[in-house]
């Protein structure tokens, strides 16, 4: 998809019983994906991003206990990990650099939630928040 950044990888499940395989709109958003992940590399000085976690069928965004409305569903977040940087670290990095997030979570201070818009003419949220087990929060 990118020269950082492969199908493979961002349609990567544990559940490998279960089919993970995109459409074609959930194939383009993942391109979108791809790219706006190439651009946080850039803004980390090229540090190795690993994807946890980007598009979920139904029936893996199920077995992991997500919601329908997940972003995920859509081929249009990420969740990742970037050795030697807290998730903090990668957030404020992100919203410094201006970039077009949709969303930005550090979740329970272990990996770092990224997403683009919807639709590629969606206007970013530039949503940042923290989520743990004191719930859902505002990022300060």
């Amino acid at each position: 998809m990118t020269p950082n950044f492969t199908l493979a990888e961002l349609t990567h499940t544990n559940h490998r019983t279960l089919d993970n395989t995109p459409n074609d709109a959930e194939t383009a958003n993942l391109q979108r994906l791809a790219e706006f992940l190439e651009q946080v590399k850039e803004v980390l000085g090229g540090k190795p991003i690993m994807v946890n976690s980007a598009f979920r069928s139904k029936a893996v965004n199920d077995s992991v206990g997500s919601k329908d409305t997940s972003q995920h569903r859509l081929g249009c977040a990420a969740d990742i990990r970037v050795p030697g940087m807290t998730p903090d670290a990668v957030v404020r990095a992100v919203i410094a650099a201006g970039l077009p997030v949709d969303q930005i979570i550090r979740e329970f201070d272990a990996w770092t939630h990224l997403s683009v818009t919807n639709t590629p003419d969606g206007t970013p949220r530039r949503q940042a928040l923290i989520i743990d087990k004191a719930g859902t929060r505002p990022f300060a």
